[in-house]
């Protein structure tokens, strides 16, 4: 674990939390989900609330005070809008927690204490963003109701690497086999629930919108049969994610449905993934980062068969916004 995390934990001990803040935007917006499921579903007396940085702002949330903690989040630190989030957290008195692959970034210059993680092939995942967010819940839980799977946390992500690249490299044909049948697609959407929905949101609006420029959505497994399973026939293509956490049975329900009455279909199911290391008392917090190891790996092929590098950009960093 990362010693600015420890550091936070340490000034957490010292503080007290009503309410958990979780501001980014795209895909470090997405790494929060997971993490405010955990407190949804472990946390007695602390509440939690996600946002897209900007909203955030001009929303000026009534219990933003000096009883919040709020965690953002910006690999590079630029985001205006998260770097802004930062700031005005701490006019309102509350503690903020940045995490940034930068240290030196606008964003890590305007937070009161900052969380330099890692990131690539070669480091430790216990030290990369979405081991991080989970290490800082899980440590605030700890620390303020005594929550005992904090070290369960930490020793399984510890366990991760290996797990996901023995995964990865299970998934690579099929991997290769997606991006072959669906290289021509104009959109394909992606379903999650739980602590899933941040992997099917990141995957839809970060890797095929920006990325891939296809036309996508995350649907809610829960939402599913509200509307979007209006759009179905048998030629629609849907990425279905299973998970192992409470909320499971809506991903399968929506799962049937789909079998029954579409034909374009691409199920990663997290039962099929060999967690072993990983405790069982956390494996619904982890399956969805192994998840999204496998989805990136989905989008690397279909880019190598569409030939449309995942950097290419048409307005993002190019044109003012």
């Amino acid at each position: 674990m990362l010693a600015e995390v420890q550091k936070v934990l340490d000034v957490l001990k010292e503080r007290e939390i009503e309410r958990v803040f979780f501001a980014a935007c795209g895909g470090s917006s997405s790494l929060m989900y997971a993490s405010k499921y955990v407190l949804d579903r472990e946390s007695e007396t602390i509440d939690s609330d996600l946002y897209s940085s900007n909203e955030f702002v001009h929303r000026n949330p009534r219990k933003l005070n000096e009883k919040a903690l709020v965690i953002l989040c910006s690999h590079y630190g630029k985001t205006p809008e998260t770097v802004e989030a930062a700031r005005f957290a701490r006019e309102k008195g509350a503690l903020t927690v940045s995490l940034t692959f930068a240290p030196d970034s606008p964003l890590a210059q305007v937070s009161e204490h900052v969380i330099v993680y890692q990131d690539g092939k070669e480091t430790n995942y216990v030290n990369e963003a979405p081991a991080v967010m989970l290490e800082l819940v899980f440590g605030l839980l700890s620390i303020k109701e005594g929550n005992e799977k904090f070290q369960d946390i930490v020793a399984s992500l510890e366990n991760l690497r290996p797990i996901l690249e023995i995964e990865k490299q299970k998934s690579l044909v099929k991997a290769k086999e997606f991006a072959s049948s669906y290289k021509d697609e104009k959109v394909i959407y992606t379903m999650g629930s739980g602590a899933n929905y941040g992997i099917a949101y990141w995957f839809a609006i970060c890797l095929l919108m920006e990325m891939q420029w296809i036309h996508s959505h995350a649907i809610h497994a829960g939402e599913y049969f509200h509307g979007p399973f209006e759009i179905l026939d048998k030629d629609v293509p849907v990425i279905q994610l299973l998970g192992l956490d409470e909320t499971r049975p809506l991903e399968e329900r929506s799962l049937a449905f789909t079998q029954k009455y579409g034909e374009r279909l691409i199920v990663l199911d997290a039962k099929d993934f060999d967690l072993t290391g990983v405790a069982e008392s956390v494996k619904g917090y982890i399956a969805p980062l192994v998840l999204q190891a496998v989805l990136r790996q989905y989008a690397e092929e279909l880019a190598e068969a569409r030939n449309h590098p995942l950097s290419t950009r048409r307005y993002m960093w190019k044109v003012p916004y």
